[in-house]
């Protein structure tokens, strides 16, 4: 007789966390060792999935990915540095920066219409607000290691979010 903790292993064996999932479901997270999927996917398969995203949805894993490499470089940070780093790496939602490559090629292209022109200034104030709250969320992992932010970011080799 299977117990509840198998059960719950096979039961999550191929679900994968989607760019969908809301940004609070995500901060304070650590990743699930691999070890506890009935079957775990190979690199192979994993690349697959991953070469399968869109471009905002890309960055996204990207950013997350890198998270958990520094998470697992420097295993005892504190709850307060995980979370902040989480934070910094979310980003504007890829529905909002796909939306903006958008209306941002036909500003380009010349063939905006005046509402579309009006959604895009109001795109690119949401957006300035996420990077106003990345670097809000830098300053205080800096202040937290006694570091300035330009050394952090050198450090973390953090650069701005690419948009477009």
């Amino acid at each position: 007789m299977e117990d509840n903790h198998s059960r719950k292993r096979k039961s999550t064996a191929r679900q994968y966390p989607t760019a969908d999932s809301a940004a609070e479901d995500q901060i304070g997270k650590v990743a699930e060792p691999v070890t506890a999927y009935a079957h775990a996917p190979s690199s192979d398969e994993l690349l697959h999935y991953v070469s399968q995203l869109n471009l905002p949805e890309l960055e996204q894993f990207v950013f997350r990915v890198i998270a958990l490499r520094a998470q697992r470089h420097a295993p005892n940070l504190s709850k307060t540095e995980t979370d902040l780093l989480l934070k910094i790496n979310l980003g504007a939602p890829p529905d909002l920066q796909q939306r903006f490559r958008e209306l941002n090629r036909k500003r380009r292209a010349e063939k905006i219409t005046p509402e579309e022109h009006q959604e895009l200034l109001a795109l690119i104030d949401r957006i300035e607000q996420f990077d106003v709250e990345r670097v809000k969320y830098l300053a205080e992992l800096a202040k937290l290691r006694g570091t300035s932010l330009k050394a952090l970011t050198r450090e973390l080799d953090i650069h701005p979010p690419a948009y477009e």
